[in-house]
């Protein structure tokens, strides 16, 4: 059996796109909610107000960032910091290991992450904005 691998790059970057929109998604509706209550995300995650406020817009923009692929790299930077916070926080501060009580561990944020790390790897992939408005450039770029 002979394999198609032009088949195998589309799939690829199907595969990669949809990580993309997935963890953006994600990392946008998280921003939204701390930036559009820092003082109740606050007092949740039991963190100043303002850090709080940073975290949020960092998300939200690097969410949408890493989804569009738009400034991707630094982007996917931005959410690996936020998820290493996340993931100091939940395991050194809270001790609520690995898979956590209720779910509440840190393994989703090592999964996110990751997605992050896939895609400041890849730069993105093929499709995305960046490759659009920058051509090659794009593509050998480590800002975008």
């Amino acid at each position: 059996m002979a394999i198609n691998l032009r088949i195998m790059f589309a799939l690829n970057q199907y595969t990669i796109l949809a990580l993309r929109i997935l963890a953006g998604l994600i990392f946008v509706w998280s921003g939204f909610g701390h930036a559009r209550d820092p003082e109740g995300s606050s007092k949740d995650l039991g963190l100043p107000k303002p850090i709080v406020l940073l975290v949020g817009i960092v998300e939200l923009l690097a969410g949408l960032g890493i989804a569009g692929g738009l400034l991707t790299r630094l982007s996917a930077v931005g959410l690996m910091i936020v998820m290493l916070g996340a993931m100091h926080r939940k395991a050194l501060v809270w001790h609520s290991g690995f898979w956590g009580k209720g779910s509440q561990g840190w393994h989703y944020d090592l999964l996110l992450f990751l997605i992050a790390l896939l895609v400041f790897a890849t730069n993105g992939g093929e499709w995305t904005i960046d490759r659009l408005l920058f051509g090659a450039q794009a593509a050998s770029s480590y800002i975008f």
